[in-house]
Order: C-alpha cells, then sequence, then structure tokens
C-alpha cells in the first residue's frame, strides 16, 4: 500500500512541475517513484521511507538537476534592434565632436558624438559604440 501511495506522490510531483518548469519538483518526483521502487520489494516502516525518500530527493537534487538546469535552462536573451549595436567597433568618416561626426558601424553611416563631449576623433579613428541614442550613435575611444 505505501508503494502505491509513493507512486501517486511522484505522479502528482510530476505534473506539479510541468506548471513549474524548474527541475525541483521533477527532482522530488523522482526520489518518491525511488522510494516507490524500494517500498514495494521491501517492508520497512513507514519513516525508513521517507528517510529514503530525502536521500534520493538529495542525491537528485545535488547532482542531477543542476547538469539539467544547464543543459535545458533558458538561454541568456540576445540583444535585438539598436542593443545589439552597443559595444561594436565602428570606424570613424568624418571627425566626431561635440557637434558633428560620422562613423561607419556595422555597414551603415551613423551620426555620431563622443561620450565625452570634450573629445574629437579624427577620420580612421576605430571607436566603440556605448550606446544609441535616437539617431546618433554615442562613441568612446577607450584606453
Amino acid at each position: 500500500m505505501a508503494a502505491l501511495l509513493w507512486l501517486v506522490g511522484a505522479l502528482v510531483l510530476a505534473g506539479a512541475e510541468a506548471l513549474a518548469g524548474d527541475f525541483f519538483l521533477l527532482m522530488l518526483a523522482g526520489g518518491a517513484l525511488a522510494t516507490a521502487g524500494v517500498s514495494s520489494v521491501t517492508d520497512f516502516p513507514v519513516w525508513v521511507d521517507a528517510v529514503m525518500f530525502g536521500v534520493f530527493s538529495g542525491v537528485l537534487i545535488l547532482g542531477v538537476r543542476p547538469f539539467l538546469l544547464r543543459r535545458f535552462g533558458t538561454p541568456p536573451p540576445t540583444p535585438m534592434g539598436i542593443q545589439a549595436l552597443e559595444g561594436k567597433r565602428a570606424v570613424v568618416l568624418e571627425e566626431v565632436g561635440e557637434h558633428a561626426g560620422q562613423v561607419k558601424l556595422d555597414g551603415q553611416i551613423w551620426t555620431a558624438r563622443p561620450l565625452d563631449s570634450a573629445d574629437v576623433y579624427p577620420a580612421g579613428t576605430t571607436v566603440t559604440v556605448m550606446e544609441i541614442n535616437g539617431a546618433t550613435a554615442v562613441v568612446w575611444r577607450g584606453p
């Protein structure tokens, strides 16, 4: 009878994992399933089953869950649009100063201004795009 209860518990936990999606309840379901298997072939008291459940679940949480999170976890979001341009290198086409300038960025010509308004970058300088402000690339030569 105890094995049947552990089996039902494993199914309930696995179903709840479908809603949660963080592999924690799945590890508990695996512990309950392993306990159901051991309980079906032995006649240990309930407290021994509970200890086995704890041990099996702990091993799965500490041993298997990190691997599953690395393998199936959500990847970091890919920058899209203008956010993908930040951090890219650009070449100065026309001198970049506080009020004017152009750079070639990702094959396109952009209006640019320096990050520090006191800086001036001559044509041919390679700069890094720090941010995109409207239709203007804010650039910095860096160290």
